[in-house]
């Protein structure tokens, strides 16, 4: 694979790097950028942990080469907050503690997040639809449901 140089929009900062045209996204921004947010799952685009933001769409990156996202702004979870400051839907998975081993959670907040930039304020019916390609081994889909509600505001009460 011939190595070219690519320059890609990631969380805001503009990067120059050398990738083959068809590496897949995923490896760029794990092994060049560092950003190990999205996971490497299935490699086949099936179980949502390489999820990030492609202009505001949920999109699998492990499927995606890298220079189809030239000109186009890509998020990571790493784009979304801080630690100081979490992003409302990041801050809900974790007001919900909605996660077991962590790995499906990627996926879950960046679906959630593109969920909610188009539809603020989904039925469960409509979280759970857009959810359903995300998967989660663990068993804690009662608390990401929640924490879907949660980060659209129609659930304000505390976890138990």
């Amino acid at each position: 694979m011939t190595q070219t140089p690519i320059r890609l929009t990631v969380n805001g900062r503009i990067h120059e790097i050398a990738a083959a045209p068809e590496t897949p996204l995923l490896y760029v921004l794990r092994n060049d950028l560092g950003l190990n947010g999205p996971k490497y799952g299935c490699g086949l685009g099936e179980c949502g942990t390489c999820t990030v933001l492609i202009d505001g769409a949920a999109a699998r990156s492990c499927v995606i080469p890298v220079s189809g996202c030239v000109g186009r702004d890509i998020v990571t979870l790493e784009g979304l907050g801080t630690r100081d400051k979490p992003d409302v839907v990041q801050q809900a998975f974790i007001d919900e503690q909605a996660a077991q081993c962590g790995y499906c959670l990627n996926g879950m907040i960046m679906t959630t997040k593109a969920l909610l930039a188009i539809n603020p304020r989904p039925t469960e019916q409509e979280a759970l639809a857009a959810l359903r390609y995300n998967l989660c081994r663990c068993g804690t889909h009662v608390e990401i449901l929640r924490a879907v509600m949660r980060a659209s505001g129609q659930l304000t009460e505390a976890a138990d």
